[in-house]
């Protein structure tokens, strides 16, 4: 009777340990809750266009960096955006909005980047710059950006409102065209050397108004990258016009790498 019972304790004393391993391996595999956030602009602005997504996120619970990109060279440009993220604590879902999608393309092959998010942006593939990417489907017409001695360019001052941010109020877009950062044309002819949507789970932001990136262009980039695609009523600025539907977006790629 007594080696009966020590039988079976001893089988109780192994599946205990047993479940206990089981429950640390569960544990060790849950992935860890996403809670920063890097918003990375594009070309011809700043990063206070953010300023609403901004402020979604943060009420949201969210630790939200602005990458505030020189315009100078992509290498620059990337090399902002990786100072940003080395200040990162944690999983970080790394969002560009237009050219800054080839500058998250780039940088967020770091380890810390969880998930990408590109909004109404470009999304290179390794040897493809950012002006190949128009080879098939071209910028609207009315986009037109205008190229100084020094090789710097601006969006025409005339045709700024309509083609880059036509669901602002005229005084918004007025302030958005007269604070434009120049950025240097040589960028279009600089190729990607990693994409970093490859290996990361994408997201991206269709504008169905844009009328600086063709809208068919969002939508066949994003099919190429495999991104969960999101269709926002908006211009080629909806990030400053739609904050809480793009801030909605980010808050469901964290929540979908959490899952």
């Amino acid at each position: 009777m007594n080696k009966v019972r020590k039988l079976i304790a001893a089988g109780t004393a192994v599946a205990s340990v047993a479940g206990m391993l089981g429950t640390a391996s569960w544990a060790q595999a849950e992935p860890a809750p996403v809670k920063n956030v890097v918003l990375v602009h594009g070309a011809f602005a700043d990063g206070s266009g953010w300023h609403g997504v901004y402020d979604e996120l943060t009420g949201r619970g969210y630790r939200v960096t602005i990458v505030q990109n020189p315009l100078t060279s992509l290498a620059d440009d990337v090399g902002a955006t990786q100072r940003v993220l080395a200040r990162q604590d944690g999983p970080t879902i790394l969002v560009g909005h237009s050219y800054g999608g080839t500058v998250i393309t780039q940088a967020g092959v770091d380890p810390k980047v969880a998930g990408l998010v590109y909004v109404s942006a470009l999304a290179p593939d390794v040897g493809e710059s950012t002006g190949e990417q128009f080879a098939e489907i071209p910028a609207p017409p009315d986009f037109v950006i205008e190229e100084q001695p020094d090789g710097f360019g601006f969006v025409n001052l005339d045709k700024f409102k309509m083609s880059f941010a036509g669901d602002t109020t005229d005084a918004e877009a007025a302030f958005l065209r007269d604070s434009q950062v120049p950025l240097n044309m040589s960028i279009f002819d600089t190729k990607v050397t990693q994409a970093a949507w490859k290996t990361k789970p994408s997201w991206a932001v269709v504008a169905t108004q844009d009328e600086a990136i063709d809208p068919k262009l969002l939508r066949q980039t994003a099919a190429r990258i495999g991104a969960t695609t999101q269709e926002i009523e908006g211009s080629h600025v909806t990030f400053l016009t739609q904050p809480k539907l793009v801030a909605d977006v980010i808050d469901r790629a964290a929540q979908g790498i959490r899952s």
